[in-house]
């Protein structure tokens, strides 16, 4: 009953203002995002890694209108690469990217700014050694964002997707990005969609990711399994084994701070692990989608702004 309010003050200006400058709240934040800069970012990472966990790196920011914050964010995202080369943590971390942070949601030809914004950060991730996956959204960038997707595979087949098993057409989407080659995340979904288009009910959006794992551990692509549900762990792990797929031809990805435990269990345990790790200044957005996925945390959140007042 709370996701969907939850959801709609992630866009709440006002509601951002309060929580920003509240102390409990700052380290509500601190739990879901190591820091602000590059540097916080790149010590993460190293910390992640000495655990024996990989990394993908989100510059949070989205839904960006501004063609010089669209610069801004190829910037923060070429200076993080090179900050991962240079300490030489590239091997074991990739970039995650959200298309319209980097100018798909601009009014004129925000298609074409994206694709070549997004070709800057795949061809500086290259250099560095590394990959990009182009992270999804709302539903009404989905194919824009898959379109951008095969443009870039053009010159850089290695770029992953996310596909989002709440939607009612991602299993159609699985099977045709289940190819050789091809690096495909499936989550869930975390923004408020539809009926017309999002499965409402758990128990479904359950179901469709089940099916969506089967198509993809089936395929000869390579699947990144998001998920914290120890369900869907095991359902995957069960369905690798009945596809005789050894570790290392899928991946299971966590985001930080959500059962670290677990994190490195599996990959003690031999399984591949990626920790997706967001930073930077526009976190608030980030933050409520994941109060809306963990409601034992908002109790926190609710004191907070009643203290505040």
């Amino acid at each position: 009953m709370l996701r969907q309010p939850l959801l709609l003050l992630s866009r709440s200006e006002a509601v951002k203002k309060v929580v920003s400058t509240m102390p409990v709240s700052a380290g509500i934040v601190q739990g879901y995002v190591p820091g602000e800069t590059t540097e916080s970012a790149v010590d993460a990472t190293a910390r992640l890694q000495d655990d024996g966990l990989k990394v993908t790196l989100d510059f949070l920011g989205e839904d960006t209108t501004d063609a010089a914050q669209a610069q801004a964010t190829v910037d923060a995202y070429v200076d993080m690469l090179s900050a991962l080369s240079a300490r030489g943590l590239a091997h074991g971390a990739e970039v995650s990217v959200k298309l319209s942070a980097v100018g798909q949601a601009l009014p004129d030809g925000g298609h074409a700014i994206a694709l070549e914004n997004a070709r800057t950060i795949c061809r500086a991730a290259r250099n560095a050694g590394t990959t990009v996956t182009l992270d999804m959204e709302d539903h009404t960038t989905t194919d824009s964002t898959l379109e951008i997707l095969r443009e870039l595979r053009q010159d850089f087949p290695e770029t992953g997707a996310v596909l989002q098993a709440y939607l009612h057409r991602t299993e159609a989407d699985c099977r045709q990005l289940a190819h050789e080659g091809s690096r495909v995340r499936l989550c869930k979904g975390a923004y408020a969609e539809p009926e017309e288009v999002a499965f409402q009910d758990r128990l479904d959006v359950d179901k469709s990711y089940v099916r969506c794992l089967k198509v993809l551990m089936a395929g000869q692509g390579y699947p990144m399994i998001a998920t914290h549900d120890p369900r869907m762990v095991e359902i995957a792990s069960s369905l690798a084994s009945r596809q005789g797929r050894a570790p290392g031809t899928y991946e299971f990805q966590m985001l930080y701070g959500i059962r670290p435990e677990e994190q490195r269990r599996l990959a003690a345990a031999g399984e591949t692990v990626r920790v997706y790790v967001p930073y930077g200044t526009e976190w608030y957005g980030y933050l409520m989608r994941r109060l809306a996925e963990r409601p034992q945390n908002l109790s926190f959140f609710v004191k907070s702004l009643i203290s505040k007042k």
